[in-house]
């Protein structure tokens, strides 16, 4: 949503980018449900991070740590494979709002 950085490690390439959080009540359950389903349809490693905490996408449990309030600015990071694509569905989900508003 605001950037995107790609860098390429000696045998994984890594996609970074920031996302808002738009949708009203934020990540909740239902929001932070759709971001596992998607995540773990990729061979990647997801991590979301918010003020250099970071927690793994495929985890319900730690992206409701994350205190992914309305307006809240994260970063997904992924690093693998399939880490571009993995990013891309994460933020896309991001900027519909978790389907909500």
């Amino acid at each position: 949503m605001d950037s995107d950085k790609k860098t390429t490690t000696a045998s994984a390439p890594a996609v970074a980018r920031d996302v808002t959080v738009l949708n009203r009540y934020g990540i909740h359950a239902r929001p932070a449900a759709l971001l596992v389903k998607a995540a773990t349809g990729f061979a990647c490693e997801i991590l979301l991070e918010k003020n250099g905490v970071k927690v793994n996408a495929k985890s319900i449990m730690g992206l409701l740590t994350l205190e992914g309030n309305h307006g809240a600015k994260l970063k997904i990071h992924a690093t693998g494979p399939d880490a571009a694509a993995a990013v891309a569905a994460l933020a896309d989900l991001f900027e519909r709002k978790f389907f909500e508003d």
